[in-house]
């Protein structure tokens, strides 16, 4: 991508691909996560996890104690499923890239079929986000949940959320979802995402959608005389690049 692209590319590491290895060493299942996850974490910026897609946000998420993480291990090895299903585990993974202190993503709202809808409200990360302490918690994509994630970045200081991925499947009704995320979260808590997850053609589109889309509401703010035209390139600015920079520490 670097390669390819005129732009800088930086790496995100997703926790359960990090735990999928760890398993598979032959020591201690937490000491060989942190290990990784150590290693891995110095050359990216982010770390991610997929947790809305191995089973929701809904239930406990505190953090486990060793003996729990331990036995969840054995029960894992012993199983010979290489997919992290284990709930134990998972929850295992998010505090461990809590202490890192860079931002976590989460995958949020709509996505492939394997992700039940309704358990990842981001409301039911609400216990979680109380003890993140300062970390940047980045809440990923959104729809059906766009609001429940402006509120949620409105209530805490260290969560932040995009728009990306059904920007491309709600083409020319975007412009109603882009408003939809300007109402509750305060404006540099936004990000822009095209979530281009296939042909390079999906990159083009997200981007073209979300400028037209953005410029659309911004503009009918200023026409009703609510918005200066001084604020709206204010906020472009902060949603196209400037928050991301400043939350991923890119320069």
């Amino acid at each position: 991508m670097t390669a390819l692209s005129v732009g800088r590319i930086h790496e995100i590491v997703r926790l359960e691909s990090v735990a999928e290895d760890a398993i598979r060493m032959p020591d201690d299942y937490a000491t060989a996560f942190a290990r990784l996850l150590d290693e891995r974490a110095k050359t990216a910026i982010a770390t991610k996890s997929i947790l809305a897609y191995r089973g929701g946000f809904d239930g406990d998420l505190s953090e486990p104690i060793p003996a729990q993480v331990a036995d969840a291990a054995q029960r894992w090895r012993d199983s010979g499923n290489p997919r992290l299903t284990d709930r134990v585990l998972l929850r295992f993974g998010l505090y461990q890239a809590l202490r890192l202190g860079k931002p976590l993503q989460f995958h949020i709202g709509f996505g492939d079929r394997d992700c039940d809808l309704y358990r990842t409200n981001p409301l039911y990360l609400l216990d979680f986000l109380r003890n993140s302490g300062d970390t940047p918690i980045m809440l990923l994509h959104c729809y059906p949940y766009e609001r429940e994630a402006g509120y949620l970045a409105q209530a805490f200081n260290n969560v932040y959320l995009d728009g990306g991925l059904v920007i491309n499947y709600l083409g020319a009704r975007s412009a109603s979802f882009i408003g939809r995320l300007l109402e509750m979260a305060p404006f540099r808590k936004i990000l822009y995402s095209s979530d281009g997850f296939g042909p390079a053609e999906l990159h083009c589109l997200g981007a073209r959608l979300w400028r037209n889309g953005i410029r659309d509401v911004l503009q009918g703010f200023i026409d009703a005389d609510e918005w200066s035209e001084r604020d709206a390139i204010r906020v472009v600015d902060l949603i196209a690049h400037e928050t991301a920079r400043r939350v991923y520490c890119m320069d």
